[in-house]
């Protein structure tokens, strides 16, 4: 792809509308040094402007997905545009305590393969190695926390065991290395190996290191969501109350009056918490999580196939997966109803891909949980599901949990494979097409859930707002068009509504279509910086 020409020329975003608090009101925006310079009625413009109708259009803050898997994959050209065609202007990385740094990325790219997938061009360095990656590289900014599971590992292995005083001192040195090399905090998945090892108080101890940097906890909780939110929020608190820490929770699911009067419930006593979610019932993650005993679950390991060699053996793991998957909240005795094969990377199962459980076991005239063994077998765990709740929701249903101020909008999207949840190409669009034109949220609001807040909460500097002196990180979205095309059965479908936009002041995005410019950075928190080139001796 050619690189636009015009990069760097300032630019007039003419005739269209910003937000203000009572809705979109006429303005147009100058850009120029990649910042906002103006924002009015015809401000004075450089004879080199180049200029955007915008006419009967909104120009907004790039959107932040507060919680992406797309950062060993931004760099394909299918996920830059699933990504602008929803204004999506920076991702946040490193979640469900998985990511490749610290560390060479191998491990990570082993267990999360199927989520996020191996980074293309990360091979050490850290997490300033890793956030140098993205800089001037892709068209979309990319931030990320110090991934929990990650750390524990590079000290622990996958050891089912509490970590002792001198491991607890090495992970709290990675973490405290990763946030002076620019992470914005720290996450956990606590429904992960070897995340689900550590206790509260090992975690308490992590976060003492955040808390000392006013940086983020961001936290997939534990308990598996749903109606049993509360133990998982119970747990976030303590350690909130244990290390000073302010958090966040990750892809938050439940019965909206239970989040609801769970989160009011700790803000009353203390403990305001932000959390993200995507405007979709139906969640998606690995295979091997939901079916799993924790010790058949390690990644890069043959445990599963040994376990299941001989029929005794075979007959223990079925009976314990069953057992499993039937207690859960979000699952239950019709799980394997609900349960639908996203991705499969065994060849000789890529017909099954699509397909429920229940369906694709019927189609290989066995039982769905001696299908999802054998899957699992064959796929050396890297198998994905997508899982419906027994209640779906509507963006009706969802949307007090969407107004409450500590809503930040993230996809939890997975770009791997050709049958991934549509979450990915869909969250902020379907917010904008769903939920704004419907009246479910008004546009100031809109703005402040899928940008601003996520800015203000994860430290992600001078963007998120249109004003005077902030970063030009732009969306320019018809209100009328703007909606996800992406569907259960066409996932990958981009959304439309969007076609304008500029990070840093660049056009990334222009009549739909990639400009080949690659404008984004690796964001640091706050107090770091990107290490800088030696100059002349």
């Amino acid at each position: 792809m050619t690189a636009d020409p015009d990069a760097g020329a300032p630019v007039l975003l003419r005739g269209g509308s910003v937000v203000g608090p009572d809705g979109l009101h006429r303005a147009d925006v100058l850009v120029e040094g990649g910042r906002i310079a103006a924002v009015g009625s015809g401000p004075s413009a450089p004879d080199d402007v180049r200029t955007v109708d915008c006419g009967g259009r909104a120009v907004l803050a790039g959107a932040v997905d507060a919680h992406s898997h797309a950062g060993s994959r931004v760099f394909d050209e299918d996920v830059q545009l699933a990504l602008l065609r929803q204004g999506v202007t920076t991702i946040v990385t490193g979640q469900d305590g998985v990511g490749p740094a610290p560390g060479d990325g191998t491990w990570a790219g082993r267990y999360f393969a199927a989520i996020d997938g191996p980074h293309p061009r990360y091979r050490g360095g850290g997490i300033a190695g890793l956030l140098a990656t993205y800089d001037g590289s892709t068209p979309v900014n990319v931030a990320t926390l110090v991934p929990a599971g990650t750390v524990r590992h590079e000290v622990l292995g996958d050891e089912d065991r509490p970590a002792s005083a001198e491991e607890t001192d090495a992970v709290r040195a990675l973490v405290r290395r990763g946030l002076a090399e620019g992470a914005l905090g720290l996450a956990t998945g606590l429904d992960y190996v070897p995340g689900l090892y550590a206790d509260t108080a090992e975690l308490a101890a992590l976060c003492a290191e955040v808390a000392a940097v006013d940086g983020i906890y961001v936290s997939h909780v534990r308990g598996g969501y749903e109606a049993n939110l509360g133990e998982g929020l119970d747990e976030v608190a303590a350690i909130v109350r244990s290390s000073g820490v302010r958090a966040h929770v990750s892809h938050l699911h439940a019965p909206v009056d239970t989040a609801l009067g769970l989160l009011d419930d700790l803000a009353a006593d203390g403990i305001p918490l932000t959390f993200d979610s995507y405007p979709y019932s139906r969640g998606c993650t690995i295979l091997s999580m939901l079916l799993l005993p924790a010790a058949l679950a390690r990644p890069g390991t043959d445990d599963l196939a040994r376990a299941v060699a001989d029929d005794a053996g075979r007959h223990r793991v079925l009976a314990a997966v069953l057992e499993r998957v039937t207690a859960r909240p979000d699952l239950g005795p019709g799980w394997a109803d609900q349960v639908t094969l996203s991705h499969v990377p065994s060849p000789a199962h890529h017909d099954l891909q699509g397909r429920t459980l229940t369906d694709a076991a019927a189609a290989r005239r066995t039982e769905p949980v001696e299908l999802a063994i054998d899957l699992l077998v064959a796929s050396a765990l890297q198998v994905t599901a997508i899982m419906r709740v027994p209640h779906p929701r509507s963006p009706a249903d969802l949307a007090p949990l969407v107004r409450h101020p500590g809503h930040t909008a993230g996809s939890d999207g997975i770009h791997v494979g050709t049958h991934p949840h549509p979450r990915a190409a869909g969250t902020v669009a379907r917010y904008l097409g769903d939920f704004v034109r419907a009246g479910l949220l008004s546009w100031s609001e809109a703005q402040r859930h899928l940008s601003t807040t996520a800015v203000e909460q994860l430290r992600l500097g001078d963007r998120g707002v249109v004003r005077a002196g902030a970063v030009a990180d732009l969306a320019v979205v018809d209100p009328e068009r703007v909606s996800a095309r992406s569907t259960y059965d066409d996932p990958t479908a981009t959304a439309v509504g969007t076609d304008d936009v500029l990070v840093a002041g660049i056009a990334v995005l222009r009549d739909g279509r990639l400009t080949g410019a690659t404008p984004g950075t690796g964001i640091r928190r706050a107090g770091t910086s990107a290490p800088q080139e030696d100059g002349p001796a």
